[in-house]
């Protein structure tokens, strides 16, 4: 591979997928786990806490959620890392895991540990998602959530809603389930026993970034649940009462036996409304810097719907304006544990597609769409043929996976394949790592470097990806100095 040196800048073209033009750093290339696992945190300039590796470089994670319907593939674990991407989060279920009390699922463990080690294979680190739909099978969702035998919803009813399964959250039986979890000290016993089983199980995994620790969590309503006013009173009670003490308990559980993993917690769905969450922050018993991180979700209800976005709504600014304040106050990063429309080829919703990812780019230092797949519509992000939907474009772009530095500002726009980074240089002489994903330069691209006194550039091919990577390194270059990234389509 040609290495090319300049005075003040670089250009060149770089080839997307070319794995006979990255032989060489193929043998160096597979060596490097990719990505980096985050030990610690930098604070940007803007304030956002994001993810660093042990050198200080900034990271980024993006990918998918997989297996909530317990049908994700080697292939499709393969495919994400070809895409581009370096993260999936991993839907497991209580139900499905620990069907009777104490006894757990060996087949179902054993292919927990088996995508564990699929991911490992590819270089994806793993979000695993303790996952839960109105609770759980015993109000009708196949086998997700808690478990029958972990379900008291003290004989009261249950009316199914084929037409909006949301609103089943709200039915009497449903709403005591979720009260009896909280309090009872059985069913926490149960509860906590099984997070801690799960730990153990997965502890020291190289592929595990961590646990989601309870997927969109619901609760008691004090009132009509379709008042506004008893939504945010019910969920301002729940977050700081029942939902901050199953986190305590929780985070302990899987403290107990694992103490290098991430643990993120998610506000109540209430936050894509525009209210602002109002759990308290949270203490790791780890030795060490704490590992605690912030996963809301980013879901606009309309289009939840069926609706196309309508882009006047507020919803981009009012979502934004809600979750960022909790995660600075917290000094936590951001992965934002689902999000995406039905469809996105629709106008409205291929408008809101890149509306998210921009505005992610300004809070989160990762995100996970919803759902990895092939299909029209229905979240799949690829068509029948498997090349991405149109309006899932900037899903597909390239990104910065590792900064030497702190990143001020990165953009991609479809429409003509230019991607910009920007950032301020560390002190450790890393490379920055840029994903230049196929789908996006088919033909290759263009790559130019500003602002160093002299740069590195050179192309790799991931471990297990056909992506090509852009190592820029600035050897030399003063801590502080401004450092701008172009990329056009060759």
């Amino acid at each position: 591979m040609r290495i090319r040196r300049t005075a003040a800048a670089i250009a060149l073209t770089l080839a997307a997928a070319l794995p006979a033009a990255t032989a060489p750093l193929a043998a160096a290339a597979a060596a490097v786990r990719a990505p980096d696992f985050p030990t610690g945190t930098v604070t940007a300039a803007d304030g956002r806490t994001l993810f660093a590796d042990p050198a200080g470089r900034s990271l980024q994670l993006r990918g998918f959620n997989v297996d909530k319907y317990d049908e994700a593939t080697e292939a499709d674990l393969r495919s994400i890392v070809a895409h581009g991407f370096n993260l999936i989060r991993l839907d497991i279920t209580w139900a499905r895991l620990e069907p009777a009390p104490g006894r757990y699922d060996a087949a179902e463990l054993a292919r927990l540990q088996q995508l564990m080690g699929w991911a490992d294979r590819y270089g994806l680190l793993v979000l695993v998602d303790f996952h839960q739909d109105v609770y759980g099978p015993a109000f009708g969702g196949g086998q997700d959530g808690v478990p029958a035998w972990a379900t008291d919803d003290d004989g009261l009813p249950f009316t199914p809603d084929p037409d909006d399964w949301f609103a089943e959250y709200f039915e009497p039986s449903v709403q005591a389930a979720f009260t009896h979890l909280y309090d009872d000290p059985a069913l926490r016993r149960a509860q906590t026993d099984f997070y801690t089983h799960i730990a153990r199980t997965l502890r020291g995994d190289p592929a595990l970034l961590g646990y989601d620790l309870f997927n969109e969590p619901s609760g008691p309503f004090d009132g009509d649940p379709t008042d506004p006013a008893v939504q945010v009173s019910s969920v301002a009670a729940l977050e700081t009462g029942r939902l901050a003490l199953m986190y305590r308990r929780l985070i302990a559980a899987v403290r107990a036996v694992d103490t290098r993993s991430w643990l993120f917690v998610e506000p109540t769905v209430l936050v894509g409304e525009g209210v602002p969450t109002l759990l308290p922050g949270f203490r790791d018993p780890r030795p060490g810097a704490a590992r605690i991180g912030y996963a809301p979700h980013f879901y606009d209800t309309a289009v939840e719907d069926g609706g196309d976005w309508n882009p006047s709504d507020g919803f981009i600014q009012a979502y934004t304006a809600a979750v960022t304040a909790y995660p600075r106050a917290h000094r936590m990063p951001v992965v934002v544990g689902e999000w995406g429309p039905p469809d996105a080829d629709t106008p409205g919703n291929t408008e809101l597609v890149q509306a998210q990812v921009t505005a992610m780019e300004g809070f989160a230092g990762g995100w996970t769409m919803w759902y990895w797949g092939e299909g029209t519509g229905g979240y799949t992000p690829l068509d029948p043929q498997g090349a991405p939907h149109p309006g899932d474009a900037p899903v597909f772009g390239p990104y910065a996976t590792a900064v030497a530095g702190l990143p001020l500002a990165e953009a991609y726009t479809p429409a003509t394949g230019g991607y910009t980074l920007r950032y301020t240089v560390g002190g450790s002489g890393a490379n920055t790592r840029i994903v230049l994903p196929p789908t996006a330069y088919p033909a290759g691209a263009r790559l130019r470097v500003a602002g160093a006194g002299r740069a590195l550039v050179r192309l790799r091919q991931p471990r297990g990806g056909t992506p090509g990577s852009a190592l820029i390194a600035v050897p030399g270059a003063r801590p502080g100095a401004a450092v701008t990234v172009t990329l056009t389509p060759a």
